[in-house]
């Protein structure tokens, strides 16, 4: 068990890192749509690759993030009904949700990976003339969103599992 929580361990530290690292994403995303805006409105100037540029800063600020969060206890979550339930049960629960988020991420990588190959092989670019290219590489992060996802519901199942194992020493 020790390795299990090592691991967990090492995973949450890296999901940090990467965490902190896109959160400033955020100020540009703030930065660019404050700057569409203001020159959109104030002087009626409006490019193409400039609001397009605000969602290839959003997709890895949302795909990367959502791991983030999920380690930092930001997701959503029902606690109407999960504040009602005996501590013991909440852990059950968050190890059961830990497994079944690790099916999906896991299904979700494996199913897009073909989309983003097929996207990179054809070179796809923006639709809209005067877009940005490359929009490949913005497929791209629903994968490795996804597996930094996987990796994160791993690392809770690990510790959910090694609390809730204690819990029930207390019981007994």
């Amino acid at each position: 068990m020790k390795a299990a929580e090592k691991l967990a361990g090492g995973i949450d530290d890296f999901i940090d890192l990467v965490g902190r690292t896109i959160s400033w994403l955020a100020l540009a995303v703030a930065i660019v749509m404050g700057a569409n805006v203001f020159l959109r409105y104030g002087f009626s100037i409006g490019e193409i690759w400039a609001q397009e540029l605000e969602w290839h800063l959003l997709v890895p600020l949302t795909l990367v993030g959502m791991s983030y969060a999920l380690r930092h206890g930001e997701h959503v979550r029902v606690d109407v009904l999960f504040a009602t339930f005996s501590p013991r049960a909440k852990l059950a629960i968050d190890v059961l949700a830990a497994c079944i988020a690790m099916i999906f991420s896991a299904l979700v990588v494996y199913l897009s990976i073909a989309f983003v190959a097929q996207s990179w092989g054809m070179g796809e670019g923006s639709p809209n003339p005067g877009g940005i290219g490359a929009v490949y590489l913005m497929k791209a992060m629903i994968p490795l969103g996804f597996a930094l996802l996987f990796l994160q519901s791993l690392a809770q199942a690990i510790q959910y599992s090694k609390a809730w194992a204690e819990a029930g020493k207390d019981t007994l």
